[in-house]
């Protein structure tokens, strides 16, 4: 009573503030507390989640690749049982991995609610496998869901089984599922039950409140591990530290205390940080330069190219009113923003004679795109004497093709370059340490014998770690071409991950390819090729690689094990609806099982990737062992994005259930469509602002 009086004096408050904010349940995914709602974050959101009931503590990781579909991955840790024997364990407790989905199906309006479908671990264990439709509709500062769930969140079963008219099978839900396995003969079976509440946005702005009605009784626990449940209704409040930080207190069960912490951003609205280490963009002229382009010193006009404009001029070149720069662009993450500095500095050096500016991007001698942009369009945009619109229909973006020209200048770029850094890796959920992890140093280098052949590698040394606890290697009715992984990261502390000898050639105006040989990954040495078909501005491309290659030896110096075979694939990339990028590989694996990897993603115009892949292949579910087929999730993220200077690097992180031999493709360096995404135009136009900066 005190509880509902409390709700309905705050009511009358309600009406003049602010719409309630979407925040993270305790699974992780937009909800209230243990149950969700049929809200989605905005497109673009990520959130690290962090929480503990008694005697759950969860961690979890929810992405919205798009408006109407929620992905989140967690670790459930129960602290009241142990995760195996106490000579592999310690003391660790047990822990549990599940991979979560949750798609809107109708948007709310003015007098329908909002409807979502959600299925909860569907590709872990199965220990907390729901399966759900939830409904929300919003009033002022409150906003109403009621759902019905099957499996976890509906264990109270209080209801007869809707479905049931379609037959028996549906009255009645195993107990047990196959570890890994998507379990859809689980869906919608038992009796289940309902589930809803009210989140409700106080006065105050950083906090709002929550009410929850949930439909599991906590008598039917995983791993006969039962709760006393005092209450079904659960309260709890979330403050909004800042921007990105949210803090939740809760009472569930009516006994047990909830505390929680999440880290968010949003990719789509957040602003990279301001490049303060870039050099500025070079000022326009006030009036174009008299002399005469054979007496300009393109040395260092060159020079300035590279170091503001992120080109490594191999030749420039002239074509009646069209002044043409080749190179390579090795800085700017956006094309956009390196075609308008290039512009910049042309223009302050090139005569009244040249009209036309065009960068020709190559990579590893091969033409990507060329773009070409008028300059006295350019100058006005810039001026802010034209809208960007009227450059933005001019500029054009096309095949590189050769053509007769005058050259300028001409130059052999630096053979040899180098990094250094620190790397880190970890493996996360196993028996024998939950976060098993590796800080390393790195050198890495690369040399050109010529534009289109190369060389590459590096040296690792070991930092830090905790590889001590590493003791466990999963079963395998496979060969080992992946689960001998705790040999390669234990065995030496000074590494080599790679050294290859590389030549990539454009064969014809859209056909690439590329040949390779050496120490291709951590785990295996080789040789091998690739061909990519990519029409210029075209939505899809086809590629093909075969390799020959042997496992390497635990130590990942020169020498080699006795384990060899032929791994390949031809693979289809295009664009689906909703902006989704979809890769079909289909072909052999490490394991010589045959099989197809299909891999659906959404690149967000700042570069960030979300995506998720699902391979099954000839390895039957015994054979894979636990998880039954491969699977797992990632985010690619450009250091662009985090960094406060320029760059084109990439964070690459991805989330598996587990690490298994079935579906085990080879981890190449280098791939030609990522090396043509210049061909991309889409990409281009939709950061074109970025040409002024």
């Amino acid at each position: 009573m005190k509880l509902r009086f409390f709700v309905v004096a705050l009511l009358p408050y309600s009406l003049a503030h602010a719409e309630p904010r979407y925040t993270q349940s305790d699974f992780g995914g937009v909800g209230l507390l243990q149950t969700p709602t049929a809200r989605m974050a905005p497109a673009g959101e990520i959130s690290f989640n962090a929480n503990r009931t008694d005697p759950n503590t969860r961690y979890s990781v929810s992405l919205q690749p798009l408006d109407w579909l929620e992905g989140t991955f967690r670790y459930t840790s129960v602290t009241n049982r142990a995760y195996g024997p106490e000579e592999l364990s310690g003391n660790q407790s047990n822990k549990d991995k599940a991979v979560d989905f949750k798609v809107r199906l109708w948007q709310e309006s003015h007098w329908a609610p909002e409807i979502a479908l959600g299925f909860r671990d569907v590709g872990g264990t199965g220990l907390f496998s729901s399966e759900y439709f939830v409904a929300d509709k919003r009033f002022r500062n409150l906003d109403f869901s009621l759902g019905i769930a099957w499996g976890y969140i509906g264990n109270r079963g209080d209801l007869r089984n809707p479905l049931g008219f379609l037959g028996d099978s549906f009255n009645n839900r195993r107990d047990t599922t196959t570890a890994g396995d998507v379990n859809t003969s689980m869906y919608f079976r038992g009796p289940p039950s309902l589930f809803g509440g009210v989140s409700y946005q106080t006065p105050w702005a950083p906090l709002s409140l929550k009410v929850e009605y949930e439909g599991n009784d906590y008598q039917h626990e995983p791993q006969n591990n039962n709760q006393v449940q005092d209450s079904p209704i659960n309260i709890g409040a979330v403050y909004k530290l800042n921007d990105s930080i949210d803090l939740s207190i809760g009472w569930e069960r009516g006994n047990t205390a909830l505390f929680g912490i999440t880290l968010h951003t949003n990719f789509v609205s957040r602003k990279a940080p301001a490049k303060t280490f870039d050099p500025p963009a070079q000022p326009l002229p006030t009036k174009a330069t008299a002399m005469p382009l054979n007496q300009i010193d393109w040395v260092s006009v060159s020079q300035q190219l590279e170091k503001n404009a992120g080109y490594k001029v191999e030749r420039i070149a002239q074509r009646d009113s069209e002044l043409t720069v080749y190179g390579e662009q090795s800085k700017y993450f956006y094309a956009a923003k390196g075609v308008g500095r290039a512009s910049r500095i042309l223009d302050n050096n090139a005569n009244s004679d040249i009209q036309w500016f065009t960068l020709v991007n190559k990579r590893y001698d091969m033409p990507i795109e060329e773009t070409s942009v008028p300059r006295s369009t350019f100058r006005d945009v810039v001026n802010n004497e034209q809208d960007l619109v009227n450059l933005h229909r001019t500029t054009e973006i096309n095949r590189a093709s050769p053509r007769r020209e005058k050259t300028l200048y001409q130059q052999k770029p630096d053979p040899f370059t180098y990094g250094f850094g620190l790397g880190y890796q970890q493996n996360m959920g196993g028996p024998d340490g939950f976060l098993l992890y590796q800080v390393s140093a790195y050198a890495e280098g690369q040399y050109r014998f010529t534009p289109g052949t190369w060389a590459s590698g590096g040296i690792s040394a070991n930092l830090l770690n905790n590889y001590d606890k590493f003791k466990y290697d999963a079963p395998s009715g496979l060969p080992r071409v992946r689960t001998d992984v705790r040999k390669y990261v234990t065995t030496s502390d000074v590494t080599m991950p790679a050294l290859q000898l590389n030549r990539a050639r454009q064969l014809d105006q859209d056909l690439y390819a590329m040949v390779y040989g050496g120490y291709l990954e951590p785990m295996y040495a080789g040789v091998g090729g690739e061909l990519l078909y990519r029409p210029m501005g075209e939505r899809w491309s086809i590629g093909a690689d075969l390799n020959y290659v042997r496992q390497r030896d635990f130590n990942q110096g020169f020498g080699l094990r006795d384990y060899r075979t032929v791994t390949g694939h031809i693979t289809t990339y295009t664009k689906l609806a909703f902006d989704l990028d979809a890769a079909v590989s289909v072909g052999r694996y490490l394991a010589r099982d045959w099989g197809t990897t299909v891999d659906i993603s959404r690149q967000f115009s700042n570069g960030v990737k979300f995506g998720g892949w699902v391979t099954r292949t000839t390895a039957s579910s015994e054979e894979y062992g636990e998880g039954s087929f491969d699977k797992g999730i990632y985010i690619s993220i450009p250091f662009d994005e985090m960094m406060s200077v320029s760059t084109m690097s990439r964070a690459n992180i991805g989330w598996a259930p587990l690490t298994r031999d079935g579906g085990a493709m080879l981890h190449r360096q280098y791939s030609l469509q990522t090396m043509t995404d210049g061909r991309n135009k889409e990409a281009f136009y939709e950061n074109f602002g970025k040409i002024t900066e």
